[in-house]
């Protein structure tokens, strides 16, 4: 399967179904969905410290799911702050290629 989602797709959806009732965080504030963010990142970087440490039940999926978390809270973090997380992603992007001299932009 390939995947097709774009940033305005995810805030599509990110903002519809904060609104469902059975979503009681839309009303948030920027610390809630940042320790939120926060959190995922953490259970992130767990997973690979089991992996380092050669658990064999963690399997790359589980880490492909709390990447996935922590850019949907990114997402409605940057919502939550009036940032269009696409352009932001793109001027940071190309201004670390910039000083580093890189070629490759977005």
């Amino acid at each position: 399967m390939v995947a097709n989602l774009t940033f305005e797709k995810l805030r599509e959806a990110n903002f519809n179904r904060k609104q469902e009732a059975i979503f009681p965080s839309h009303d948030w504030t920027l610390a809630q969905w940042a320790c939120a963010m926060a959190g995922e990142a953490g259970e992130a970087c767990n997973v690979v410290k089991k992996i380092f440490r050669g658990d064999t039940d963690i399997t790359k999926e589980m880490l492909a799911k709390e990447l996935a978390d922590v850019i949907i809270y990114a997402d409605l973090l940057a919502h939550a702050a009036g940032i269009n997380l696409g352009e932001a992603v793109i001027d940071k992007f190309n201004e670390v290629s910039n000083k580093k001299g890189a070629v490759t932009k977005l």
